[in-house]
């Protein structure tokens, strides 16, 4: 018997979804897929269902490429707000505690300080955390305690953009991978001597993919065909900006695609490498603009990790 033939078209690339308002990440990709008659498409990193902006879907062979999406850093906008702390963090769950105190425009710019930098954060009770093979949110939905650790988050930027009124406030922040936002205005509430949650959340890009160059599932609902939408897909390589690349040739890529290593040049090499010394683990191999494989860089030898089939 021959290999059994996958449904759908053999789609490749990003998709910069801009997702809508209390919509799901996992219905968002199964969406997608359907709309784009897809043989296989995955997202990179969920986005709350009460949360906007960018959900990267990874179509074809960017399904290879998603950890490294999922690692960028993550720019949000979001409102806090003030005077109740809800289970979810977010408006969705119920009220667990409230305050009467508000803080002032002064000391939320000098509480911001203290969460900027590598900063221990314990994640919100409903998250997709597995613990015990369980998500975090399925035991807390059942009425159970979840118990998380503390662990390393990296705020690169936090900065506070308008006061609205006494009860809320809003920010911008960029992230590193695992970092909450909801977490992140619990705790700035608590040192702050009151109660928070988020009450809107946007996240306005991933790595190089911005929420201004999204596009929303009605939008491409409204297009006549699957061939139309493909119009919307960018290349891989452009989500992969924040790798290090090495320039290769055509028996070079041929050798990567076949996985084996290709050798580089000692002038491309030392392009890659920089400052860093000894082994580089991730390095974009591209040809004519084209993603060819993700490979480790050692000595002059470029070891391929994945492999993007054209």
């Amino acid at each position: 018997m021959g290999r059994r033939r996958k449904k759908g078209r053999p789609v490749s690339g990003w998709l910069i979804v801009d997702k809508a308002y209390d919509f799901g990440s996992t219905e968002a990709v199964s969406k997608a897929k359907w709309l784009f008659q897809a043989q296989k498409a995955g997202h990179a990193g969920t986005l709350d269902p009460l949360a906007t902006g960018v959900l990267p879907i990874a179509f074809g062979e960017a399904t290879k490429t998603a950890a490294y999406v999922m690692d960028a850093e993550k720019h949000y906008r979001f409102t806090a707000k003030w005077g109740e702390r809800r289970a979810t963090d977010d408006a969705e769950g119920e009220v667990i505690a409230t305050s009467d105190k508000r803080p002032s425009r002064n000391a939320i710019v000098s509480a911001l300080e203290s969460f900027v930098g590598e900063i221990e954060q314990v994640p919100p009770q409903f998250s997709a955390i597995k613990v015990g093979g369980e998500r975090a949110y399925d035991i807390a939905r059942d009425g159970e305690a979840v118990k998380l650790e503390s662990r390393r988050v990296m705020i690169h930027d936090l900065r506070l953009i308008d006061m609205p009124s006494t009860d809320e406030a809003i920010f911008e922040a960029v992230t590193g991978k695992g970092a909450y936002v909801r977490a992140l205005v619990r705790d700035l509430a608590q040192a702050l001597g009151t109660e928070g949650y988020v009450s809107a959340l946007r996240r306005l890009a991933v790595g190089p993919l911005r929420a201004e160059d999204g596009v929303t599932l009605e939008a491409l609902e409204a297009m006549a065909t699957p061939e139309e939408r493909d119009a919307a897909l960018l290349p891989i390589i452009d989500a992969l900006t924040g790798l290090p690349q090495a320039s290769i040739d055509g028996p070079q890529a041929d050798r990567l695609r076949h996985g084996q290593a290709a050798i580089v040049t000692p002038a491309v090499a030392k392009g890659v490498r920089g400052e860093r010394a000894g082994e580089v683990e991730a390095v974009l191999a591209v040809m004519h603009d084209e993603a060819v494989a993700i490979c480790t860089l050692d000595g002059l030898k470029l070891k391929p990790t994945r492999v993007l089939n054209p």
